[in-house]
């Protein structure tokens, strides 16, 4: 089957070339164009360049991670240059794409990643709810930003025993769908932010459909009241300190308990791990939930979702590793490009998950099931496709796309049960001084003396 060219000429408008049409049904161009307007960030003339191409550049920009901003800028163009101009055309330089995406600012963005990053399971999707509730996970992590002195005075860095960490940081606060690994809500902070406040700010996206499912660093009685209020359930991990008072043994094994200073009955489920090939075995666990009817809620059952909350560590390992290829730092120098960047970020991976659920509902799989880096790879290869079809056959295109992303299963991930460890230790090289940082060299020819 051929595909048939796009009818294009050196008149045709640049917001239609240079449009994302491999991921417009996760990103559509109205809705860019709605965003930008209520911020109020639309040219009041027609431009080359324009806001909207900077909102897909910057989504673009982490598909590409390893290219400078210039390039990914031509893959955009692609179509303009090469089918459109009767002569070559020049792409902006880095400065005049700093300079509009400090025109841009962060709210768009912003408001653009609520606009699109909504659940995308529903309640035939493999392992991605349980007893009638949206299996949804929340944690931190944080993002290791250019050291520059306005992003350290902004973000910080965190210090301990051994000194200040080398580079600052940025808090990152999300809440996730377990099932199909996608961004629901998230926000960006400065370090001094503790996660749990972050995690409060989280709770706007919580509706009464879900399971939370929280690690025992975020433990808050403060969370799990908000989080009922809104109608939805909780799953917590019990932190060491914190003694429940025992009230009554229900028949599956479980507890109801109270915390003190809390009047609420919580429901207490405690198991451990027999298993000698586990690397957890012996440790024991206590989990807190606000589902207290065993028959409706098994405690076994509960046990072995709250593992699944796991999967939000695969979620970053996907945006850092995967998506960006471990480059570290974050690319940008500002404080604003820096959560430009990091929404942008967010937006990418779930243009990525998008898509890759449209291709596991096509092959009838589990999301987590097929493979993250060959999907960014495919939707790469694609993309410059989309830009050069005649639009009739972008359907057919896109369905193509999600058959060759479905070829591409994973083996299932071994369980993880146990806290976080190294395979290597600090390396025993000095600490660089500060007086060593930023310092400029002579050049080797007048450096070298020979003796």
């Amino acid at each position: 089957m051929y595909y048939r060219l796009r009818n294009s000429g050196a008149e045709s408008a640049l917001t239609e070339v240079s449009r994302f049409q491999a991921l417009e049904q996760v990103v559509p161009w109205n809705t860019v164009t709605e965003v930008l307007q209520l911020h109020d960030c639309q040219q009041r003339r027609v431009r080359k360049w324009s806001m909207g191409l900077i909102v897909y550049l910057l989504i673009a920009m982490n598909l590409f991670a390893q290219e400078r901003l210039a390039l990914v800028l031509g893959r955009l163009l692609l179509t303009f240059r090469w089918l459109c101009a009767d002569t070559a055309e020049t792409t902006p330089n880095d400065a005049a794409i700093v300079y509009r995406r400090k025109q841009l600012g962060v709210a768009p963005m912003v408001a653009l990643f609520h606009r699109i990053c909504r659940p995308l399971a529903t309640e035939q999707t493999p392992g991605a709810f349980l007893c009638g509730l949206r299996l949804m996970a929340m944690d931190g992590k944080q993002f290791l930003l250019y050291d520059a002195p306005q992003i350290d005075h902004y973000f910080g860095r965190p210090r301990s025993s051994r000194g200040q960490a080398a580079f600052p940081q940025a808090r990152l606060v999300s809440l996730v769908e377990v099932g199909t690994h996608a961004y629901v809500d998230a926000g960006v902070w400065p370090l001094s932010v503790h996660e749990r406040d972050g995690a409060k700010r989280l709770i706007r996206s919580v509706t009464s459909d879900m399971l939370v499912m929280v690690d025992r660093g975020l433990y808050s009685i403060a969370l799990v009241r908000q989080v009922r209020e809104r109608g939805a359930h909780v799953l917590f991990r019990l932190p060491s300190h914190v003694k429940p008072t025992y009230l009554k043994r229900l028949l599956d094994g479980s507890w109801l308990v109270r915390i003190t200073g809390d009047p609420q009955v919580y429901r207490l489920i405690r198991y451990t791990l027999p298993d000698p090939n586990n690397p957890g075995k012996g440790q024991t666990y206590r989990l807190l939930s606000t589902l207290l009817d065993p028959l409706t809620a098994p405690a076994q059952e509960l046990a072995v979702a709250y593992h699944e909350r796991w999967g939000i560590e695969a979620v970053y390992d996907e945006t850092e590793t995967h998506l960006l290829g471990g480059r570290d730092p974050r690319r940008s120098r500002t404080v604003t490009g820096v959560l430009q960047e990091i929404y942008a970020l967010l937006l990418a991976h779930y243009c990525v998950r998008a898509v890759m659920y449209d291709a596991a509902r096509l092959a009838d799989v589990a999301p987590d099931r097929l493979s993250f880096t060959a999907a960014v790879v495919i939707l790469q290869e694609t993309i410059p496709l989309f830009q050069m079809v005649a639009p009739e056959w972008r359907p057919v295109l896109y369905e193509r796309m999600l058959q060759d992303i479905a070829a591409y299963p994973v083996q299932q991930r071994t369980p993880r049960s146990y806290p976080r460890a190294v395979k290597r230790k600090m390396s025993n090289f000095p600490l660089k001084s500060a007086k060593q940082h930023g310092r400029s060299c002579l050049p080797y020819r007048r450096a070298v003396r020979l003796i």
